[in-house]
């Protein structure tokens, strides 16, 4: 799967989860940068990128992500 592809599926679910479409997913985008991502919201989060894509991530590769580059190479290592 490329990885333009990835991104612009991520930036479909990402505004979904937030209710926020000004979000702007970039490589470096990261929780700290997103008003209200709190614990819930990752998990609302993960779990929605899952079922797009068809993947199980365990906990500890979910533990690793930083940013939202980390969680497409993620994506494209499951993929």
């Amino acid at each position: 799967m490329e990885e333009a592809s990835i991104y612009q599926r991520l930036q479909v679910i990402v505004c979904d989860v937030f209710d926020e479409d000004s979000i702007c997913v970039t490589p470096q985008l990261s929780a700290r940068d997103v008003d209200g991502w709190d614990s819930l919201a990752h998990i609302r989060l993960i779990l929605s990128v899952e079922r797009a894509f068809h993947v199980r991530f365990s906990t500890a590769e979910i533990g690793r992500l930083e940013t939202m580059g980390d969680l497409v190479e993620l994506i494209k290592a499951h993929c």
